[in-house]
């Protein structure tokens, strides 16, 4: 009987995922937008423990996750439910028409071990991710289980971002601290496993995502818990028909590079019901040239019911926008204690046009500095460089043809009923000399309540028109 009532709930589960209907979302936008399509998993289920598991949080689990996708991909496809425990694992790759599936009490902990995650194809490259999805369709990661990137061996800080008690910590994990003393790198670690390659530093750019899924489709991402990722933590790129819903992604606020949901050249996104708590990005759009093969540019997204906390900004577009953005919709959203709110960025040599572009119904509060920010002369900066990502406003110097095709144009992009209590600066925008790049933005309906600066808008280079938009001074 209790068989028999398991195998019941277990197929109802199955089919109410097949069954979710998003359409609601899709009434009274601004923009006609196509829905993603679902995702199908067929009606087999194993279990990790089948596979000689032990979740112990001691004993290696990757064979087991390895053997399990095997199974199900023998099966044509199915469910591989992950029990309470902590799953050790080094790097693990779905397959398609599969869904991983974790229990309430289950945790998929990374090794830290980093040899796990070399590439062995480009041993000198970034590493394998945690979780992959390669050229595949029908994947699902689902359950209200925890996905841990274990990071701590990973990546650099910055002394200047932490507590005196955090970087004591820190050091006694071991690690390696730079001349000047400003910056710690996790090289030569008190646990005594071995580094990956010659440097702290080129160790640092090996640091790879917790969960990329690379040109598939129909792809959905319900209930997890993904945190404390080497890099980026949810990295869709090159996706079709995927959705998002109910999701937690969360790390330090002081982690460097620790992107929440990054989502790079996808088209037909439905992101909703989501929380992300991170140290870079919270929701980060992106888009790289062209690639023979692939689809190119973000197109017909809805970003709805999320919220934003402790992140370089909430929804922001960019750096990187060669291939456009179009037909993008955030709304009903909220962002507290982020450095900016809503925030588009690029720079020449990799930037592109947006196009129907609306923000609508998003609350802010305590904001570090801007609420709504366009600029294009945005750089990266590696770890420890003492220039700032920002030029000045309207600067522009002579760029060669090819960087110049890849130029920004923040423009068609629509901002209404937007409250903020408490921005350094409300609104600030600047494009480049000579350069058609910020235009054609309307803000309506706004209300802000700033500290510092009302509007900071270089006019030669920056085309926006307010109405019906309160600035009002704390």
């Amino acid at each position: 009987m209790k068989r028999i009532s398991l195998l019941f709930v277990l197929l109802a589960s199955i089919l109410s995922l097949q069954a979710a209907d998003y359409s609601d979302f899709y009434k009274n936008l601004p923009v006609a937008l196509q829905q993603p399509a679902t995702v199908h998993i067929p009606d087999n289920t194993v279990r990790l423990t089948d596979f000689g598991a032990i979740g112990d949080g001691i004993t290696l689990a990757t064979d087991a996750f390895r053997q399990a996708f095997d199974k199900l991909e023998q099966m044509g496809g199915g469910r591989l439910i992950v029990p309470e425990g902590v799953w050790l694992t080094g790097p693990i790759s779905m397959r398609s028409n599969t869904e991983l599936h974790l229990d309430d009490n289950a945790i998929i902990m990374m090794s830290p071990d980093k040899r796990l995650f070399v590439n062995p194809k480009k041993p000198n490259s970034r590493c394998l991710s945690g979780i992959t999805a390669e050229n595949c369709e029908n994947i699902a990661i689902t359950g209200h289980g925890t996905i841990d990137g274990n990071n701590k061996g990973w990546g650099y800080a910055k002394k200047g971002k932490m507590s005196d008690e955090e970087w004591k910590i820190l050091k006694e994990s071991g690690g390696y601290i730079t001349d000047d003393g400003k910056l710690w790198y996790a090289w030569k670690m008190a646990n005594g496993l071995p580094d990956i390659a010659p440097t702290p530093q080129k160790q640092e750019k090996m640091r790879a995502d917790l969960i990329r899924i690379y040109n598939c489709k129909r792809v959905l991402l319900k209930d997890i818990t993904v945190q404390n990722s080497p890099r980026f933590h949810v990295h869709p790129y090159y996706c079709e028909d995927m959705i998002i819903d109910g999701i937690k992604v969360r790390c330090p606020w002081n982690r460097q590079n620790g992107d929440g949901i990054d989502l790079t050249d996808c088209h037909r996104v439905l992101l909703v019901n989501s929380s992300v708590d991170v140290g870079d990005d919270g929701i980060c759009l992106k888009s790289d040239p062209p690639k023979p093969g692939l689809i190119s540019g973000n197109e017909d997204f809805l970003i709805e019911r999320c919220k934003v906390n402790h992140a370089h900004g909430g929804v922001v577009m960019g750096s990187n926008t060669s291939s456009g953005m179009r037909r993008i919709v955030a709304r009903h959203c909220t962002f507290t204690r982020t450095d900016t709110g809503l925030r588009m960025k690029s720079g020449i040599g990799r930037g592109g046009r947006t196009e129907q572009v609306y923000f609508s119904d998003i609350m802010m509060a305590d904001i570090a500095h801007e609420a709504v920010v366009v600029h294009c002369d945005y750089a990266d900066m590696a770890p420890g460089d003492t220039k700032s990502n920002f030029l000045s406003p309207g600067y522009v110097e002579s760029f060669t043809k090819e960087q110049r095709q890849w130029t920004p144009e923040f423009q068609d992009i629509t901002i209404s009923n937007i409250v903020c209590r408490g921005a350094k600066t409300a609104i600030k925008a600047s494009g480049l000399t000579g350069l058609n790049c910020v235009h054609d933005i309307r803000l309506n309906n706004c209300t802000f309540v700033y500290t510092h600066t009302a509007t900071d808008i270089h006019e030669p280079t920056a085309k926006l028109t307010l109405k019906d938009v309160t600035l009002t001074k704390e």
